[in-house]
C-alpha cells in the first residue's frame, strides 16, 4: 500500500512485515528498492506489474537503474542506504508478470531489471517526492525522486 512517508530503520520500513524472515528482511535486506522506469517498461511489455506488487519498499525514478549495484550508496530524504545485493525474484510475485514469468526481473537472466536490497546506514524519514542522491566513488551525485 503506498504511503506518503515512512520511517526507514536498520530493521527496515517501520510497520512493514515479511512473511518469511529466512528469505526477506534482516540487516542486509532491510529495504528493497525498485525503479518506476523499469516498472513502466515492463508494463509496456504487457506485464500486469505495478508499484509495490513485487514487494519493494521504495520506488524511485529518473536514474539509470542498471548503474545501481551492490556497494552504491543512496541518500533518500533523511535516510542513507547502501545497496547490498540484487533481490532474487520468487514465485510469490508471479502474478505481476505475463505467463507468471517472475524471472523477468532476475539479475542473472535480465541484468539491470532486478530489484535491489539495501542496508540502512542512517535511519530517517522518507517522503514521496524526496530527492535521492546517488553516491558512487569517484563520480558526481545524481538526483532522483522517490515515488514511494
Amino acid at each position: 500500500m503506498p504511503v506518503f512517508e515512512a520511517l526507514v530503520t536498520v530493521g527496515g520500513i517501520d510497520g512493514d512485515r515479511q512473511r518469511d524472515p529466512r528469505f526477506h528482511g534482516g540487516p542486509e535486506r532491510a529495504v528493497v528498492l525498485f525503479s518506476l522506469d523499469v516498472i513502466r517498461a515492463l508494463q509496456r511489455e504487457g506485464h500486469p506489474i505495478d508499484i509495490g506488487t513485487t514487494g519493494e519498499n521504495l520506488t524511485v525514478s529518473g536514474i539509470d537503474w542498471a548503474a545501481i549495484s551492490p556497494g552504491v550508496e543512496l541518500e533518500i530524504g533523511g535516510a542513507r542506504l547502501v545497496i547490498t545485493k540484487y533481490a532474487s525474484p520468487c514465485e510469490k510475485i508471479c502474478r505481476s508478470f505475463l505467463d507468471d514469468d517472475f524471472t523477468r526481473i532476475s539479475q542473472k537472466l535480465h541484468a539491470g531489471w532486478s530489484r535491489l536490497c539495501a542496508r540502512v546506514v542512517t535511519e530517517g524519514i522518507v517522503r514521496a517526492g524526496d530527492r535521492v542522491e546517488l553516491i558512487e566513488a569517484n563520480s558526481n551525485p545524481q538526483s532522483l525522486v522517490a515515488n514511494r
